[in-house]
């Protein structure tokens, strides 16, 4: 009787991949260590969308600033000239001030008197136009000082997002590459390099949602200084229309 003896194999798989040390992998995913351990392309992102925020807020406080100051000394004047009643003495009630009212106020005061010699033969239909346009020219140039900057904010709102797009696609790209070349697919090797991809859309997030929201905000205060002035180049108008009649009839 032949017998046959069994071989026992051991049932032991060869690994698919090769181990990873645990000290090769990256332990710090601080923000601050994503940064430090991401690629050069991510980091040169990071760092721009870094400087674009720094930006947003330096010009975010500036502007709001501005705004407050140009809109209380807009309102101040327009109340001493109201309180005036008259043109000569909303002139002399806002002599020594250098907001747009009174240098609109000056502007009508000076088209007037170079039009009193003349009311008699040309009337005052030309005068109160150049007066219009005089204080129109001011308004648009104290609108534009305003919107000076404001540009800036909505470009970084609109381009800061993909900004960081771009740089997590990249990031995104390098932790492929480096599961490649490790041989494994342990989730401790691929979220690093994805966990510092996404750093840079959240920058990117972070530097313009406040952009956009300052943007508006700058907006908003520039149509209400505007209609300030307006209201002020209104009042203006109408006195120097009064001051035209009264020279008018009395002639």
């Amino acid at each position: 009787m032949i017998r046959t003896a069994a071989v026992i194999l051991p049932l032991t798989a060869a690994p698919a991949f090769a181990q990873v040390p645990s000290d090769a992998l990256p332990h710090d995913l601080s923000p601050w260590g994503m940064f430090m351990a991401a690629d050069v392309v991510v980091k040169s992102v990071m760092i721009g969308l870094a400087v674009a925020s720094v930006v947003t807020w330096t010009v975010a406080l500036f502007k709001l600033v501005e705004f407050a100051f140009a809109m209380s000394t807009a309102r101040r004047s327009q109340r001493l000239v109201a309180a005036s009643g008259a043109l000569p003495a909303a002139a002399a009630s806002v002599a020594r001030r250098r907001d747009p009212v009174a240098r609109m106020l000056r502007a009508a005061g000076r088209e007037v008197q170079a039009a009193i010699p003349f009311l008699a033969t040309a009337g005052n239909v030309g005068v109160k136009e150049r007066i219009e346009s005089v204080l129109a020219r001011i308004e648009a140039g104290t609108v534009a000082r305003l919107a000076a900057g404001t540009g800036l904010l909505a470009t970084i709102g609109a381009t800061a997002p993909f900004v960081g797009l771009f740089g997590t696609v990249w990031g995104i790209m390098n932790a492929f590459v480096g599961i490649s070349r490790a041989q494994t697919t342990n989730l401790a090797v691929v979220a690093p390099g994805i966990a510092e991809a996404l750093l840079a859309t959240a920058l990117g997030l972070v530097a313009a949602i406040p952009a956009v929201v300052v943007y508006n905000l700058c907006s908003r205060a520039i149509a209400a200084h505007r209609l300030t002035l307006r209201d002020g180049a209104a009042l203006i108008a109408r006195m120097a229309s009064r001051t035209l009649d009264a020279q008018a009839g009395s002639r």
